[in-house]
């Protein structure tokens, strides 16, 4: 997701691995009532939906808002995920596919017939309202990167109620523009939501860049304050086939349908619950009461370390199945950190890092053979018509004195079991590297997110392949949301404290789906959350986005994968659901990690 989870963010995108050791009750019994209405589904635990302005921050780039709320009640321009797939749904979106100009510099969108859910039409205005205030309030959408969207696009014209032209910067593939650029639109109600106050009216202040900064100042504090949201008027209007019933302070989510959702899949639904849980224990006790129970869930997960009773929970009532998400996995490093940077920017120091990561060992073990390893940028799960087959093949593989020895060979004493040390400074070959003092240790702190008992097992193993080399590992954990904020770069006017973050989620490719790496590693994006940077790698980047084809995304991937700008992790599943057996709609599971529950129904 682009963005920082950015996470989504992408951004950092981002399930948490499940895990909890608790026996499985008996069986549930059938029932001859009548068929549900109501779907409940199992929220991450620690991270509830908890903002709902489409146009979100990088602190709020998660999963849980920008995947599983707000377009359940705001609809993107364009909806992404078919059967499976990594895939414009042409169906589901409000827009008829873009039409591109001849020379590749301006862009038309059609508009098909939506409704806000007070009777007004969606139009080609509410699309020009979120341009405007994206635009003049860039540093605070989680999917931006200098120089690409909202960069891009240097002028908007409206044509018409349903006909929105783009002009843009220059020429752009349409897979990676429509993908990567378009994919980051949701049109706005802006008949309710362009004004600069709460008792203000509403007037076209989007149009000039105060006014639009002076909307968004204003549209943040609304949708940071979660107390109001049960009575905000602003939140009563949307598109999306649910409105909000409610939302309380644990992170309890109530929709219900909207009766004006001008699209397909109408709910046959009358509510769909989104449920908290403080853990996975928590959530797998509630799973354990079968599907239908009163504080059961309808779709929920089993936890990673209770993968051997896969079989007694399809047993109650569940279908269980790996839900397969477009992404990868990495610990973010810190190329700006003035102590630790220094050694992450040399390139064989992040080669021997990464050849001390055993990412079959952690599939096994701590996923339960539940993921797939990561080599480099474009996931190598779903199937895709994007990844090179030279990524298939790790660079660097899990090899400790390999990779001892090529920290010997440049200048450092190792110390198995202890703390290697820079014997040799200096910037020539077989020195340490620029920036690197004499007696300089290799010893760092890693804050990875806290209360997931499977990062627990894969960071300990981490730490101790690491010391194999002499690489001293300090773990801490937080919070996810402060495992993110505290990555980062660092300024000169700022603590730099942070050598290695690990949120454990990875990042999922979403709103940016086409894996050019734009939002991630080119140079001052928002979610390159380490401050990566390399000229070569912006160029590439940079030709992954104006080639007609997806064959650019060859030479970038490859090197990519060789650079290391993070390193590389195995990627788990972001869940081993589990979908009651009754429930009709859910599965294929989107890899985008959306939901759309207006699809689902219960069988009787």
């Amino acid at each position: 997701m682009a963005g920082a989870d950015g996470s989504v963010r992408r951004r950092i995108a981002l399930l948490a691995l499940s895990a909890v050791v608790m026996p499985l009750a008996a069986a549930a019994c059938g029932s001859s009532a009548p068929a549900k209405t109501t779907a409940t589904f199992a929220e991450e635990p620690g991270l509830p939906p908890n903002y709902i302005l489409p146009l979100a921050g990088a602190a709020n780039f998660t999963a849980p808002n920008v995947s599983q709320f707000q377009p359940l009640l705001y609809r993107p321009l364009y909806w992404f995920g078919s059967n499976g797939r990594v895939a414009v749904d042409n169906d589901v979106s409000l827009a008829n596919p873009p039409q591109y100009a001849s020379d590749g510099k301006s862009v038309t969108v059609t508009l098909k017939h939506f409704e806000w859910s007070d009777g007004q039409l969606v139009t080609a205005r509410d699309v020009e309202f979120w341009q405007n205030l994206v635009t003049a309030n860039k540093l605070n959408w989680g999917g931006y990167s200098p120089g690409e969207y909202p960069d891009n696009i240097t002028g908007t014209t409206v044509n018409s109620p349903t006909s929105i032209t783009f002009k843009l910067s220059q020429a752009y593939g349409p897979t990676f523009f429509t993908y990567n650029e378009l994919s980051q639109i949701t049109p706005l109600p802006q008949h309710v939501w362009d004004k600069e106050s709460a008792t203000g009216s509403v007037a076209d202040y989007d149009r000039t860049p105060a006014g639009a900064v002076a909307v968004y100042n204003f549209l943040n504090a609304q949708s940071s304050d979660l107390t109001s949201y049960n009575t905000n008027t602003l939140w009563r209007v949307v598109d999306g086939p649910w409105k909000m019933k409610s939302l309380d302070k644990t992170g309890l989510l109530k929709l219900v349908p909207n009766a004006r959702y001008s699209g397909p899949s109408k709910p046959k639904l009358t509510e769909f619950d989104e449920i908290p849980f403080s853990n996975e224990a928590a959530e797998f006790a509630a799973l354990k009461q079968g599907p239908g129970s009163k504080n059961g869930v309808d779709y929920g997960y089993v936890p990673y370390s209770q993968a051997g009773q896969k079989n007694a929970v399809t047993g109650i009532g569940y279908n269980v199945v790996p839900w397969v998400g477009w992404q990868i996995n990495y610990v973010q490093v810190n190329f700006t950190n003035p102590k630790s940077g220094p050694m992450f920017n040399q390139p064989y120091f992040r080669q021997a890092l990464q050849q001390l990561i055993d990412q079959n060992s952690d599939i096994n073990n701590a996923m339960s053979g539940y993921g797939y390893p990561t080599y480099g940028p474009v996931p190598l799960k779903p199937g895709n018509d994007f990844l090179d087959t030279s990524q298939q093949h790790n660079l660097y593989p899990f090899n400790t004195q390999a990779a001892a020895a090529l920290l010997r060979a440049n200048g450092w004493t190792v110390n198995s079991g202890g703390v290697s040390t820079c014997a040799n400074a200096g910037s020539s070959a077989g020195q340490c590297g620029g920036g690197i003092p004499a007696g300089a240790q290799a010893s760092f702190k890693l804050e990875y997110s806290a209360g997931e008992s499977a990062l627990d097992k894969e960071m300990q193993t981490l730490k101790r392949d690491f010391a194999t080399a002499g690489v001293q590992v300090e773990l801490s954990t937080a919070p996810f949301n402060t495992v993110l904020e505290h990555a980062t770069p660092c300024t000169t006017d700022q603590a730099c404290t942070w050598d290695m973050q690990f949120w454990g989620g990875g990042w999922i490719y979403a709103p940016d789906y086409y894996p050019s790496g734009d939002e991630i590693f080119s140079t001052g994006a928002a979610a390159n959350y380490g401050g990566y940077t390399d000229a070569q790698m912006d160029t590439l980047i940079t030709s992954t986005e104006t080639s007609a084809t997806s064959s650019s995304l060859q030479p970038y991937q490859d090197y990519a994968a060789k650079q290391l700008p993070v390193l590389w992790m195995p990627t788990a599943y972001p869940q081993l659901s589990a979908i009651s057996g009754k429930l009709q709609g859910a599965d294929p599971q989107n890899p985008l990690l959306s939901i759309s529950p207006e699809k689902w129904s219960f069988s009787s």
